[in-house]
């Protein structure tokens, strides 16, 4: 632990009272006056706080604007508030052992005294995941940067133009490098992405077997990944060598790694005409560097090809946030999961992006979705695409001919030395067979030079070199094999000769990255016009407030987010061993016992990186609970209508049937009809899955019944945690009566969205619960329920959910669970007159949310959601979620960091789009051709010769009169979304359809 001095935690991981720096009692004192021109300056009785206070720099608004608005609201004071807005039977009467805020200089020195804990150590230890060069530019420029990382999903695509072309960028070079000819815009990890081509080769595969082939040469972490997503799908996985097994009708599909984990290349033609001849598909994980010299998955006949980007200028992160990808056949298009990027045009004819084949996304298909994953990994993404635009094919082609010179030199030498490399063509990784020597005492001599390598069963090691490693690190490498146990100083380094090359039948010789975007911006000046040219077409956060509904898009402070980059959290790998990142260790153990205190839990998994992970890995507790105690027959699980639609998908994957549970006019769960539903089931019933507060922005009063009813019937309750904005500081999950919920701490604990991931969804759970919490085959747990690819998901990220919990206290989350409360009622107040709200509590007040009614806007006027959604960009805003969870209606959320002014200025906006609206209802404006209809207005089209409208280009632009100070201009028209679903393509279009 710390030392005194610097201690931040106590016996149970809380931070105290004790931690705040004591207030300084000083005299008064005056400052003498030399003329009457000068002031006295007195300060009597004065207590010295901290000057670097962080929650009133993350709540929004003042004091005085907090009265204000509960003055609007009726209510006496934000105490009085909470009294008619949240049960009293569920909330708590004791404030959260968190203690108290303290100031970000203070705190940012003792999150870097437990980072110095961690040890950074040279790694070659692969397993796909490699140290690499993050170009400064794009470190600074786009991972640092507000404007890139605090955008939403890019759902609203004609204020996400930017984002939307580095992400087909992403796809371009996915399906460059794979020779496949579709990809998606990435998944959350290698080991995901198989368990997804798993699930996706299960339902195309033309045979119908339950049986699935792994190669034994897979990475083990996704081999574990894999093994999970099978079991309650009732896949039987089968680990083999490939060139050993002989395949039947029985195998729907295969997974091969390419190259292997221990290094070795191999061509996988025989058996992947074998797999194609029994009916089945076959997946390849593939290293895309490698990709630049060896030949495609496609053309060896692969069906989907997954892998990770993560070596593509993505920091290690002690196992993330990385992006992940898949490719396959454009066939499959409909089955991908995740999501895709498309290219359609706007209503001008020109090419415009946005997401492709949205029917498919969970919400739509619930419980028949292909998978429950409705995120990516979107700024790790960009920044692999940006890499790959940065370097070029030549860029990239040389990066990987000296890695691979690197490790035939390595290989080379070790032989020289005795040792014998166990395979005669590799790419970056090596297996040595030992000879006079044993592993730990080559681990011996690798620790007193800081440098970790793979140990492997029958006296074997792998090593895996990257871009970084140096002339100095080879000859270390060399030494640590040497009898010469102090290191070889001087060793001639010699280039291999023909032992070791990639085999003639599998070089690469197909073009890649030949898109004009690959070949544009090597320079520095051109990549840093080329960031900020796609940056000024994305609205985030820096440009207004993002009011979504149930996503939470809150202030993700600097301080929050400066950690991130330190090279004591960034440049770990995730399976160095334990006494080596003893500092993440203590953040990991001090956020767990938080986030059980916060949600009144006994055990916490942080594994989980995804929402929809994080509501997959509580139901898997759930269904391991219930085979623990032999209760085989419980997999029935009851689902509100209002629920996210990740939630039944989620059910499906863990094996279990949903049924769904009405809810009342008033947006509520009918209780009668869970009741009715968990007494019929009573026998099979596994788990509710409940939102709280409800998914219409309404503290249920029945909340505690329903928990106990769903008890009283053998099963155990689900919470999830998407609006747990509205209960910190308030009440707890585990008090209410859940059992489990999960957390997305990119929403409640200011972990960005960066415009549609990275994101965490670690789970908390009640006692029964916590043995069956995530397992990870590295921490040399079982592998039945391993969530994600590295054992604490996207580590580097949860230390922004610890700076935010620490700086704003017990007493700072209260107060901003409450703002957030407040802000949301003071929007409904303010736009009440104009449009109704649909669901409030038996006070008439509003939980974290609002759901405002447009129905009235279509009846009278013929205007749309969408509609309303465009007009709105043209007045600097993201539109609220629309049409969820009800049709024709926006959900609206504020949080707490925005101030009075900017709610103001919203509402404003809405109410200004209503008297439009009414205008067109009155006749003074066209039905069809209106500002509505027409939004929204790019430049272009205001300085066209031609303005034909019947209102003023003045009205189209600058509805507003703030808009004068500022305006966000939309690059883009609005996009015909059914035009480039006729038309599907998901990759960059030639130069020429852009003059």
């Amino acid at each position: 632990m710390l030392e005194p001095s610097l201690a931040v935690t106590n016996q149970d991981s809380t931070i105290t009272e004790t931690t705040e720096t004591p207030s300084l009692k000083v005299p008064a004192f005056s400052r003498p006056q030399t003329g009457q021109d000068y002031l006295s300056y007195t300060l009597s009785n004065a207590e010295f706080a901290p000057t670097d206070s962080f929650v009133s720099r993350h709540i929004g608004a003042s004091s005085s604007e907090i009265q204000q608005m509960l003055t609007a609201i009726g209510c006496d004071s934000l105490e009085d508030m909470i009294e008619k807005t949240v049960p009293e039977a569920i909330r708590i009467s004791q404030p959260l052992r968190l203690g108290v805020a303290r100031g970000e200089y203070k705190l940012l020195q003792e999150l870097k005294a437990i980072a110095s804990k961690n040890q950074v150590w040279r790694s070659y230890i692969g397993t796909g995941y490699y140290n690499c060069i993050t170009p400064p530019i794009i470190q600074r420029n786009i991972l640092e940067n507000p404007g890139w990382y605090t955008q939403y999903t890019p759902y609203q695509a004609e204020i996400a133009q930017g984002r939307l072309e580095a992400l087909l960028n992403f796809q371009t070079m996915i399906i460059d490098l794979t020779g496949l000819e579709i990809a998606n815009a990435s998944l959350l990890d290698e080991g995901t992405a198989a368990a997804e081509a798993m699930t996706m080769a299960a339902g195309l595969a033309k045979n119908k077997g339950n049986k699935f082939f792994v190669s034994s040469d897979c990475h083990p972490q996704t081999i574990a990944v894999v093994k999970t997503r099978a079991i309650p799908l009732e896949i039987e996985v089968v680990i083999a060598k490939h060139d050993e097994f002989e395949f039947d009708k029985n195998y729907f599909g295969a997974l091969l790694q390419y190259p292997a984990s221990d290094g070795a290349i191999y061509d996988y033609t025989d058996v992947i005409t074998q797999i194609h001849a029994q009916g089945g598909l076959a997946i390849v994980a593939a290293d895309l560097l490698a990709l630049t010299l060896i030949k495609s998955p496609a053309e060896f006949g692969a069906d989907i090809a997954i892998g990770s980007a993560q070596r593509f200028g993505v920091p290690f992160g002690y196992g993330g946030p990385h992006a992940a990808y898949m490719a396959t056949k454009e066939a499959y298009k409909r089955q991908m999961p995740g999501r895709m990027i498309g290219v359609s045009k706007d209503v001008h004819g020109r090419p415009a992006l946005r997401l492709a084949l949205q029917t498919r996304e969970q919400h739509i298909r619930r419980d028949k979705a292909t998978s429950n994953i409705c995120t990516a990994q979107v700024l790790l993404a960009i920044m692999a695409s940006m890499y790959a635009v940065y370097h070029g094919a030549e860029g990239l082609k040389r990066i990987a001919q000296r890695v691979n010179l690197l490790t035939a030199t390595l290989a080379k030498s070790l032989e020289n030395l005795g040792h014998t490399v166990t395979h005669q063509s590799f790419f970056d990784t090596i297996r040595i067979e030992l000879k006079g020597i044993s592993n730990d005492e080559i681990k011996a001599r690798a620790a007193t030079k800081q440098i970790n390598l793979r140990y492997l069963a029958d006296n074997a090691i792998a090593i895996s070199l990257d871009e970084t490693v140096s002339k100095q690190d080879l000859l270390d490498l060399i030494a640590i094999f040497s009898e010469d146990k102090l290191g070889i100083t001087n060793y001639e380094l010699r280039a291999s000769d023909s032992q070791f090359v990639i085999p003639n039948s599998l070089i690469r010789n197909s073009p890649f990255l030949t898109h004009p975007v690959f070949n544009s911006y090597h320079s520095e000046s051109e990549l840093l016009r080329y960031i900020y040219r796609l940056q000024s077409k994305d609205l985030s956060l820096t440009t207004s407030m993002i009011p979504l509904g149930s996503c939470t898009m809150k202030l993700n402070a600097t301080s929050e987010m400066l950690p991130v980059t330190w090279a004591e959290f960034g440049n770990i790998h995730p399976f160095v061993p334990l006494e080596q990142t003893q500092g993440y260790q203590i953040l990991f153990e001090q956020l767990e016992a938080w986030l059980a205190e916060i949600t009144g839990f006994a055990g916490v998994s942080l594994q989980p990186n995804a929402g929809s992970q994080g509501e997959y890995a509580g139901l898997l507790t759930i269904r391991e609970y219930h085979l623990h105690r032999g209760q085989t027959n419980r997999h029935i699980c009851l689902i509100p209508t209002s629920a996210h639609g990740t939630n039944p998908a989620s059910a499906v994957m863990a094996g279990m049937k949903v049924v769904t549970v009405n809810c009342d006019n008033e947006g509520n769960i009918d209780v009668n009809d869970l009741k009715s539903k968990a007494e019929k089931h009573q026998h099979e019933l596994a788990a509710l899955m409940v939102t709280y507060p409800s998914t219409h922005g309404v503290f249920e009063e029945s909340i505690k019944d329903i928990c106990d009813i769903i008890h009283y019937y053998g099963g155990q309750v689900y919470m999830d945690g998407a609006n747990m904005n509205a209960q910190v500081g308030l009440c707890r999950p585990g008090d209410i009566g859940a059992d489990v919920c999960h957390l997305n701490l990119h929403k409640t604990f200011c972990i960005p969205h960066g415009g549609g991931g990275p994101g965490m969804g670690p789970i908390c759970v009640a006692p029964q619960l916590a043995p069956f919490l995530p397992k990870h085959p590295f921490n040399g747990e079982p592998e039945q329920t391993t969530i994600s690819a590295a054992p604490w998901g996207s580590a580097s990220i949860l230390t922004i959910s610890w700076v935010y919990i620490a700086l704003m206290g017990a007493k700072g989350l209260k107060l901003a669970t409450e703002v957030a409360i407040l802000n949301a009622n003071y929007m409904a107040q303010r736009l009440a007159p104009h449009y109704p709200i649909l669901y409030t509590g038996k006070n008439g007040l509003v939980a974290h949310e609002c759901i405002i009614d447009l129905h009235d806007c279509k009846a009278i006027a013929g205007i749309e959601v969408d509609d309303v959604a465009k007009r709105l960009m043209d007045y600097g805003f993201h539109a609220p979620t629309m049409s969820w969870p009800v049709a024709g209606t926006m959900m609206i959320e504020p949080t707490e960091s925005e101030s009075k002014a900017e709610l103001d200025r919203f509402c404003d906006a809405m109410i200004s789009i209503k008297q439009e609206v009414n205008a067109i209802a009155t006749g003074a404006m066209d039905k069809l051709d209106n500002p509505l209809k027409n939004a929204p207005h790019t430049a272009e089209t205001l300085l066209a010769d031609d303005w034909s409208h019947a209102y003023t280009r003045n009205q189209a632009a600058y509805p507003a009169h703030w808009l004068k100070e500022h305006k966000f201009w939309t690059s883009v028209g609005r996009i015909d979304n059914a035009f480039g679903d006729r038309n599907f393509v998901c990759s960059c279009l030639p130069i020429e359809a852009y003059e």
